[in-house]
């Protein structure tokens, strides 16, 4: 976990931004001790949001799946991806 004091976004951004983007993890800054704001990169918070748009897909599926939805074998799902693909 990376913490750093206000006092660093506010004189030195260029440092914070850079390790930022070099450690690919969140920032957590702090004002007069205290958590207040967590900082990241684009890139590591789009990655975070797609993690999180897949993850509740398959708790979608998996809610789905326990109410009684139909599934499909591995084999179904290939075949009627194969058949998709044909068609485009």
């Amino acid at each position: 976990m990376i913490i750093k004091a206000s006092a660093a976004l506010r004189n030195d951004y260029a440092s914070i931004s850079n390790l930022a983007k070099e450690t690919l993890e969140p920032i957590y800054i702090t004002k007069n001790g205290e958590g207040d704001l967590v900082v990241m990169s684009l890139e590591a918070f789009e990655r975070r949001e797609q993690i999180l748009k897949l993850r509740a897909k398959v708790l979608q599926a998996e809610q789905e799946r326990i109410e009684g939805a139909e599934t499909l074998t591995i084999a179904e799902a290939r075949e009627k991806l194969r058949e998709r693909r044909c068609e485009l």
